[in-house]
């Protein structure tokens, strides 16, 4: 199953992916990966580019990873 929602002020795609053990949520940032922090709080996922609140996302469970490659943010969970 495939979720989508809006992020940020310029409405970037977030999708939600779900699956039997876990979910995995992945956002086109558009940044290089060194230029990017995230951080989960309560439920959050906030993005970081330079220090600066870039966006921020709802996550449906536990974090596992955070991982960022050619400006593409993916996080893993479990539900």
């Amino acid at each position: 199953m495939e979720n989508q929602q809006f992020a940020g002020e310029d409405e970037r795609f977030v999708r939600r992916y779900d699956y039997e053990d876990g979910w995995v949520v992945a956002a086109d940032v558009g940044v290089a990966d060194d230029r990017l922090t995230t951080d989960v709080v309560d439920g959050t996922a906030i993005v970081l580019v330079d220090g600066r609140t870039e966006l921020e996302f709802d996550v449906p469970g536990s974090v596992e990873s955070v991982d960022t490659n050619n400006g593409v943010l993916v996080v893993r969970g479990e539900l």
